[in-house]
C-alpha cells in the first residue's frame, strides 16, 4: 500500500511537469470529454489505458458490473453520471465497457455468498435480464463460458437501460447520439465491439470499421401526414 501510495510523489515531479501545458488548458478552460465510459470497477481494467485517452478526454463511470440501472425518479450515482455527460457536457458517444473473469457477473451467474452482501445483492438485479437471457437461449453453456455469455447479454441488457434515460432518449431522437457496447478480453489483451445490425460482438481492428451497438438516426416516430378532413 505505502509503494501504490508513494506513486503520488512521482505524479507531481515526473508526470506532470511532461503535461502541465495540457492541465493548464483544463484548469483555464474546463473540460470537454469526447465520450462517457461505463465500466466495471475491476482493478484490471483502467478505461483510460486501455483508451490511451489523456486527461480531458474521457468521462468515466466506474461500478460493480458496468451497470446502468434503467431511469427512475430515485437519485442515483450512474443516473447523475450520464445526465451531466449527455446535458453539461455535450458528450454524444456513450461506451458501456465490460470484461473476461467479471467477479460480478460470476454473482450473477452463481449468487452463492451474496446473502452477506445485501447491497451487492440488490444492485445485481439490474443484471436479471442477462441471466435469463443466457438461460434461456444458452442453457447449454457451463463453467466460464456461461459468465462469458452472461457477461456479454449485461452489456446488452445496460445499454437498453440506458436508453431509458430521458437525456440519451432525446440525444438519440435528434441522432445526436451513439451507443457502443465493448467488452474487454484481459487474457488475449482484444476488445470487442457490439455490431448492432448484426448482434454479434466482434474483435476491434484498426482496418475495420468500427462496430456501433446503435448508431445516430433521427427518429421520426412523431413525424406523421395530417388526418384527411372528413368529406
Amino acid at each position: 500500500m505505502n509503494e501504490l501510495l508513494g506513486r503520488v510523489f512521482s505524479f507531481e515531479k515526473t508526470v506532470f511537469p511532461g503535461s502541465s501545458d495540457l492541465y493548464g488548458k483544463l484548469a483555464t478552460h474546463g473540460q470537454f470529454p469526447k465520450a462517457l465510459m461505463i465500466s466495471c470497477a475491476d482493478s484490471r481494467v483502467v478505461p483510460e489505458h486501455i483508451m490511451q485517452a489523456q486527461p480531458g478526454d474521457l468521462f468515466v463511470c466506474r461500478n460493480a458490473g458496468n451497470i446502468v440501472p434503467p431511469f427512475a425518479t430515485q437519485n442515483g450515482g450512474v443516473s447523475s453520471t450520464v445526465e451531466y455527460a449527455v446535458m453539461a457536457l455535450g458528450v454524444r458517444d456513450i461506451i458501456v465497457c465490460g470484461h473476461s473473469g467479471c467477479g460480478a457477473m460470476k454473482a450473477v451467474a452463481d449468487p452463492t455468498g451474496l446473502e452477506t452482501m445485501p447491497n451487492v445483492a440488490a444492485w445485481l438485479r439490474h443484471s436479471t435480464a442477462a441471466q435469463t437471457v443466457v438461460n434461456s437461449v444458452h442453457g447449454h453453456l457451463e463453467g466460464d463460458e456461461r459468465v462469458r455469455a452472461i457477461s456479454l447479454e449485461n452489456i446488452v441488457a445496460q445499454l437498453a437501460h440506458l436508453r431509458t434515460h430521458p437525456s440519451v432518449a432525446t440525444a438519440m431522437a435528434r441522432g445526436e447520439m451513439t451507443l457502443h457496447g465493448w467488452f474487454v478480453d484481459i487474457h488475449a489483451g482484444q476488445i470487442l465491439g457490439l455490431d448492432g445490425e448484426t448482434g454479434r460482438f466482434v474483435t476491434l481492428r484498426d482496418n475495420q470499421p468500427l462496430p456501433v451497438a446503435v448508431p445516430p438516426q433521427v427518429r421520426r416516430a412523431a413525424h406523421f401526414p395530417q388526418a384527411e378532413a372528413a368529406e
